[in-house]
């Protein structure tokens, strides 16, 4: 899955997807197992978006849903599970608009702060703060600056986590501050150096 993730290689992702789900077809109380199905599935979702493939990518958007729930089913103290959850969501929200976010929008929320309660040093949760933060509209919270600070506390809480950098260099792109987001790019190919959308966005400031 790490390969997968990094590499955005589809044919990686749907062989680990498969590991995932012989794990959680053997052992259906694992919460692992099922956490780890929807990570994967949220990464070929990636792909399936940069393809243009909405379709596909919402479908396997909602399996990841289903199976980020199950794992949280099983351990509701599982802070990485909360956090994912509120991702997907978000990105939920980003397919469905105004009325779906009415609907979801507050569940998202909810998982946030179960995951902070759970873990205030967890990567994961600050980028998602930060994902927010990034892409809503200023009315409903968005805000570039708030995005930066979220996805540095990301960087601070875990230095090696290479997903940080990612959306670091991201946001610092999107502000207009080149400086700044080929440092983190640099960073984060020190850490990943297969990371394709840090090639991407490195190719984008030079």
């Amino acid at each position: 899955m790490e390969d997968g993730r990094t590499t955005l290689d589809e044919a990686t992702l749907a062989a680990a997807r498969g590991i995932f789900e012989e794990c959680a077809r053997r052992d259906a109380k694992n919460a692992r197992c099922s956490y780890d199905l929807g990570r994967t599935d949220s990464y070929i979702a990636n792909v399936r978006e940069r393809q243009r493939d909405k379709k596909t990518a919402q479908q396997v958007l909602d399996s990841a849903i289903m199976n980020t729930r199950r794992s949280i089913d099983l351990d509701d103290e599982f802070a990485d599970a909360h956090a994912l959850l509120a991702e997907l969501y978000g990105r939920k929200i980003g397919y469905g608009g105004v009325f779906t976010g009415m609907r979801i929008g507050p569940k998202a929320e909810a998982d946030v702060q179960r995951a902070l309660e759970l873990d205030r040093n967890n990567p994961r949760i600050y980028i998602v703060l930060g994902r927010r933060q990034l892409y809503a509209p200023r009315v409903f919270g968005g805000d570039i600056e708030k995005a930066i600070e979220s996805f540095r506390k990301a960087t601070i809480v875990d230095p090696h986590y290479d997903e940080s950098f990612v959306w670091l260099a991201i946001a610092y792109d999107k502000k207009g501050d080149a400086r700044s987001a080929r440092v983190a790019v640099e960073e984060l190919l020190r850490l990943k150096s297969r990371n394709v959308i840090a090639r991407e966005v490195r190719s984008r400031i030079r």
